[in-house]
């Protein structure tokens, strides 16, 4: 998870503050100069029931004509800069809250930069916090908004917000149950870090992103962090030859009670994850709640589908809102944003988000005027790069259908005819299928979308391609994954990706060309990855319950791909992929049933055949949802 304060870095000055009398730019100061015209700024110690101290930044408009809401965000990645200096979200055009004077608070969470007590990581709701003999982050909410109602000059109405690991303690305000809570938006959260979001995808420990974020984060490495230890060259090169989560252990050299530790001592989904599923917090919701997503968030896309669904289901009574836009981690943010990587979206996605969602959310609910978000749920379609609206999600009515693997390379609607079938691949831990075709230095956000024929050329990635579509096709929901195996060995992974295959005769848009890395990138039968989705195959009948395979007997493995808002268009094919490895964001599988933290490379079944069938007593294949 990247810290948000970067994020912000990057938005655009407010330029209406910042403009002279002759109408020429000012320097950045002058925006904070004309910022102080406007706000105060004050840093307080607010007590909690266990007389811990938590510090908080507030700035509070200097007009006193009418009261103003309060809007909160926790953090643990320090609300600097401390001091007198103005935080740098204040300074952005993007930020409506400034413009229309709100209270604007910044928290760093219990145990984090200049606040008191114990930092515990996604820590869980506390049973006894109900009955006052224990915290939790919902109390230490509950405390600082009683604090604030009586300490600045409010209207009485308070929201939180939050991206990533800010989202997480955004969705834990909502169970404050203080009644000044009206509105909470976790966004891009943080929900369950074993099945789905930043440390594991399915059980499979992320290898590059959580070594970069955990010992930077706590322990030994929070100066520096230990990726400049590692990368050299390129993460894949890198992390090759440094081995194993074992050997990673090694560098980290912390002996402390931290989370990465935590990890190797917890490798299936036992009680130690499950209370810090932040699902479990989101029965009987009182404020209302906007859930935002990107669809293309590398980090925690699964939390925001997720989040979403079990507050729809646990507490049905709340005022339930949700966006997704074609997004990386954060991307709504940038009121500029119309595309990344390769690829263009258009429309302003994220202006009309911030402008049209996110800030009539919390007008409505905080101001108490105007009507809020014209939609219950607003999701942006690829492909056709158009939003649509609905009362929940999928947007209408959707029917499953399923696509099977055949042989050839080919796919379709009919399950196959075949009695004896299969494509086989070797699955090289020597030499995994990289995540991206290019060297990086560090994990990319454009991984998500990027061009998937590096990997068709592979032999160890089978592809089964349709023919070209004569009409569109829209997929709204999740994607039921369905392969029928047989492997070498006792354990394996299985990452299925669902692709996009561009006509040959395609280009960019005019207009797409300032907004894409590279306007000359041949896309002229481009494979854009619309979702894909690693699986560790000891999980198949359960995460809390590893199970390992038995060599050559063909066994079903099932899964579930997150959502996807995608149209593929008329001249377009649609294409599936299946592979063993995605390194290094995904650790390697050692290719037998052993404890994945522990074992070195020497341990790996390091080449190993592995079946996919495709005949009539064992098709595998995929269920996707279309758009009626």
């Amino acid at each position: 998870m990247k810290k948000f304060f970067l994020l912000m870095a990057s938005l655009v000055p407010l330029f209406l503050w910042a403009q002279g009398k002759s109408g020429e730019k000012a320097q950045p100061d002058s925006v904070e100069l004309r910022l102080r015209q406007i706000y105060d700024k004050r840093e307080v110690m607010i007590p909690m029931r266990d007389g811990v101290r938590l510090f908080t930044a507030i700035y509070e408009p200097k007009d006193r004509s009418r009261k103003h809401p309060i809007l909160m965000m926790r953090t643990p990645y320090s609300c600097e800069p401390y001091g007198d200096k103005f935080n740098r979200d204040l300074r952005s055009e993007s930020n409506l809250y400034v413009k229309n004077n709100y209270i604007l608070v910044y928290q760093d969470v219990r145990g984090r930069y200049k606040s008191e007590g114990e930092f515990v990581q996604v820590r869980p709701l506390n049973p006894e916090a109900k009955t006052g003999k224990g915290i939790d982050e919902a109390t230490d909410t509950y405390d600082t908004i009683d604090w604030l109602l009586h300490n600045t000059y409010n209207n009485g109405n308070v929201g939180t917000w939050g991206i990533s690991y800010d989202g997480f303690y955004a969705t834990m305000t909502a169970s404050s149950r203080h009644p000044a809570l009206k509105a909470v938006s976790p966004q891009g959260p943080v929900t369950d870090w074993f099945r789905g979001d930043d440390r594991h995808h399915n059980g499979a420990f992320t290898f590059l992103q959580t070594t970069n974020f955990l010992p930077a984060l706590e322990g030994r490495h929070k100066e520096k962090g230990i990726m400049r230890e590692i990368v050299k060259n390129d993460v894949y090169t890198d992390f090759l030859a440094l081995g194993t989560f074992k050997d990673a252990d090694a560098l980290v050299n912390d002996t402390t009670p931290t989370l990465w530790n935590m990890i190797k001592t917890h490798p299936n989904f036992d009680s130690f994850w499950q209370t810090r599923d932040a699902r479990r917090s989101c029965y009987d919701l009182q404020p209302a709640i906007l859930v935002v997503g990107g669809l293309f968030d590398s980090e925690d896309c699964y939390g925001a589908w997720n989040l979403y669904k079990a507050i729809r289901e646990q507490s049905p009574a709340t005022n339930l809102y949700l966006a997704f836009g074609p997004w990386w981690h954060g991307g709504w943010k940038r009121a500029d944003f119309q595309g990344f990587g390769n690829m263009y979206f258009g429309g302003s996605p994220s202006d009309f988000y911030l402008r049209e969602i996110e800030y009539p959310f919390f007008r409505r609910y905080l101001e108490e005027e105007g009507e809020g978000p014209a939609h219950r749920v607003s999701v942006f379609h690829t492909g056709k790069n158009e939003w649509e609206f609905g009362d929940a999600w999928p947007l209408r009515s959707v029917r499953e259908v399923p696509i099977y693997l055949h042989e050839g390379g080919r796919i379709s609607g009919e399950v196959p005819s075949e009695t004896a079938s299969f494509t086989e691949y070797i699955s090289d831990m020597s030499r995994p299928v990289p995540y991206t075709a290019n060297p990086t230095r560090y994990r990319t956000k454009e991984y998500m979308i990027d061009d998937q024929r590096f990997a068709t050329a592979r032999p160890d990635v089978i592809t089964f391609v349709s023919d070209t579509l004569t009409d569109s096709l829209t997929l709204a929901g999740p994607i039921e994954v369905e392969l029928q195996v047989a492997i070498g060995s006792t354990d394996a992974d299985f990452m299925v990706k669902l692709i996009d295959v561009f006509p040959e005769n395609y280009t960019y848009p005019e207009e797409a060309r300032k907004y894409v890395a590279d306007p000359r990138y041949p896309m002229s039968g481009y494979q854009l990855m619309v979702r894909g989705e690693l699986f560790r195959g000891r999980y198949r009948e359960g995460f809390d319950s590893p199970k390992a395979f038995t060599p050559d007997s063909i066994t079903p493995v099932k899964y579930t791909l997150y959502d996807v808002a995608h149209t593929f268009l008329p001249g377009h094919r649609l294409m599936i992929q299946v592979q063993s490895s995605w390194f290094p964001i995904i650790d390697r599988n050692p290719q037998k049933f052993i404890d994945t933290y522990h074992c070195s490379v020497e341990d790996f079944e390091m080449r190993m055949p592995v079946k996919v069938y495709h005949q009539k007593d064992a098709a595998s294949r995929i269920v996707v949802r279309v758009a009626e």
